[in-house]
């Protein structure tokens, strides 16, 4: 099994608080994480229809024999557990009761928002990070491997073929959530708007165009989108402006947690595939800027991404803040061979308009070799920990 980064906070804050979530995309390791974190507690899932049926008979006898150290997977299923645990941990005031977790997040955050907001730590669980992979001895070194691949941990335990999990996958997805769950009935609409998504990989969003190119109506796109945010398939990364209100009408950049569910989509079927396809570069860029967003995810802290690009098309792929302030800028270039010029537009932008030195700028490329210049930190693929340190 491959440790988590999270493990170490998650078992903190459950000496904190009575219950904790765990919400990420389906198959990101949420119930293996919560079982080997809590070895000593009961396990139950509201998937089995016996346990599920058991606490709607009777929800008052079933909670009092299941009343403390207790993980409650695919929790969403069952909505009124979450008032009787409002209950139960009012009255007991004890930390670490409860662990609960679940694949459809939309579903599951709208119940802890009504029923437990103050009484339970909220953490999100991605695909496996660079990082994690690194430390267990199981990362490729190869880099359009590890990007066709991607972080999903079931590809790094028993299935080989990426194109045999995503398959079966976006399937699961389509079916138990977006159907099931949320009531999309065009399934076959869904998968072309997903597709296309990922063909939009570290562009710029333009709504109506994508609605446009799917067929449907632009709020029939934001709603789509809205679900692939909330099931943690895509993330929005948003414009950098000093004056804090902007950021919300400027178009923001799309891209997937998942290298590999992208490159799967794209219709990239090898690793192979990508030393001679134009995406590369697009995985490349999504690579990095989601290795950042999982790292800053398992320690509890939310991300506070952006990108800088002006009236000229100058551009800085990632901005990486801490409080108010710009702590690095950081260029994607998925070229093995390093070039001087890779910093040229960084430098300019991030010393004249950003104020930052030297120091705090950086190009991560798919080489190597990692160097210190006068004119950035020059970081290797499989260095992307460089990052936030």
């Amino acid at each position: 099994m491959i440790e988590r980064e999270m493990a170490a906070k998650l078992l903190e804050l459950a000496g904190q608080y009575p219950i904790v979530s765990i919400t990420g995309p389906r198959q990101s390791g949420k119930s293996t994480l919560a079982k080997s974190s809590f070895p000593g507690y009961e396990y139950l899932s509201f998937e089995n229809p016996d346990i599920r049926s058991s606490f709607e008979d009777d929800p008052v006898t079933f909670l009092r024999r299941h009343d403390s150290h207790v993980i409650f997977d695919e929790a969403q299923r069952v909505p009124e557990l979450f008032s009787y645990l409002q209950g139960i941990v009012d009255e007991s005031n004890q930390p670490g009761q409860f662990v609960i977790t679940g694949s459809q997040n939309f579903l599951l955050m709208k119940s802890v928002s009504q029923s437990l907001a103050g009484r339970v730590a909220l953490f999100t669980l991605l695909p496996l990070s660079q990082f994690e992979l690194v430390e267990s001895g199981k990362m490729s070194s190869d880099l359009q491997e590890w990007l066709f691949r991607g972080g999903y941990p079931r590809l790094y335990d028993s299935v080989r073929d990426p194109q045999d999990f995503f398959g079966d996958y976006v399937q699961t997805y389509l079916e138990r959530d977006v159907r099931a769950e949320l009531g999309v009935r065009n399934l076959a609409g869904f998968r072309d708007f997903l597709q296309l998504c990922a063909l939009r990989c570290g562009e710029l969003l333009n709504v109506s165009s994508l609605a446009a190119d799917c067929g449907i109506s632009p709020t029939t796109a934001r709603e789509w989108l809205s679900i692939l945010q909330a099931s943690h398939i895509v993330f929005l990364l948003r414009p950098y402006f000093s004056n804090l209100t902007k950021r919300l009408v400027k178009s923001p950049k799309l891209y997937f947690y998942d290298t590999g569910l992208a490159a799967y989509l794209m219709g990239i079927e090898s690793a192979d595939d990508l030393y001679k396809d134009e995406s590369m570069g697009q995985l490349f860029e999504c690579a990095v800027i989601a290795e950042v967003s999982k790292r800053l995810y398992a320690c509890k802290k939310t991300p506070r991404l952006s990108f800088w690009r002006d009236d000229h098309k100058q551009e800085i792929d990632l901005l990486i803040e801490r409080g108010r302030n710009i702590a690095r800028a950081v260029e994607c270039k998925s070229s093995a061979t390093y070039r001087s010029r890779y910093f040229e537009t960084l430098n300019r932008i991030a010393e004249e308009r950003l104020g930052l030195n030297a120091a705090q700028q950086a190009v991560v490329y798919g080489g190597e070799e990692c160097l210190s210049t006068r004119m950035g930190e020059l970081v290797a693929w499989a260095e992307m920990g460089r990052l936030l340190s």
